[in-house]
């Protein structure tokens, strides 16, 4: 992932370059001047898990592999001019996807071996973003924040565990997330893509009931690691 970031990062840097010698036509003049001002934004994402195990009976080589799957992510932006170069921004909107994971270390059939998570959170972010001055028609940035993350389909309430085949997590989780980008200054709107790295803060596995479990207690920690492509019009 951080190979993915540096890359963007070194694509945005050409393209800065590139737009800000060649555009001299103005747009937005004023875009920048108003106090408070909203957008909507769409991307996509593939988000992971990073996993750290803890000693156990069960096993002394735990191994579980993750294939996530390309999601997306749509939302709201609400947007605080703090001055001229700090923006306080709040974006609520939904993020779904899929994973599989593998329990390797289990000897069995597929239905022992393999659990999907499927994932659709409210992700509700406060973000400070920090940008350049405006360089004709563009303006790099970077931001940072923190998230409260609902996860409707945790499955923690079901009764069932993975005994009865139900991978669980729990439903309340804190992330943060950081990124670069640019704004692309439009005739009628402002154009904003952005890479970001989403980090979950706290344990998103809901522990199986019962015990020993060769799923979950070998699992120390779990918790979502991704990047999102986001794209925000304003």
């Amino acid at each position: 992932m951080n190979k993915k970031i540096l890359f963007f990062g070194l694509l945005l840097l050409i393209v800065t370059k590139t737009y800000s010698q060649q555009e001299r036509v103005l747009n937005l003049p004023n875009f920048d001047k108003p106090i408070f001002h909203y957008g909507f934004y769409l991307g996509l994402n593939k988000n992971s898990f990073k996993i750290a195990y803890q000693p156990n009976k069960i096993t002394d080589n735990p191994n579980i592999t993750i294939n996530p799957e390309i999601g997306f992510n749509l939302g709201l932006i609400a947007d605080l001019k703090l001055n001229n170069n700090i923006n306080l921004r709040f974006e609520p909107g939904l993020i779904s996807n899929k994973k599989t994971l593998t329990f390797n270390h289990i000897s069995g059939n597929e239905n022992e071996r393999e659990r999907e998570a499927g994932n659709t959170y409210l992700h509700l972010p406060i973000i400070f973003k920090f940008s350049t001055n405006r360089l004709n028609n563009i303006r790099p940035y970077v931001l940072g924040g923190v998230s409260y993350d609902l996860n409707f389909s945790s499955n923690e309430k079901s009764e069932e565990d993975n005994f009865y085949g139900e991978f669980r997590q729990k439903s309340n989780i804190f992330m943060y997330e950081i990124g670069i980008g640019i704004d692309f200054y439009l005739p009628y709107f402002k154009f904003s893509p952005s890479i970001r790295g989403i980090f979950a803060i706290n344990n998103e596995l809901k522990y199986d009931d019962k015990s020993p479990s060769q799923w979950t207690d070998p699992i120390n920690y779990m918790g979502t690691r991704g990047i999102f492509l986001h794209l925000a019009f304003e």
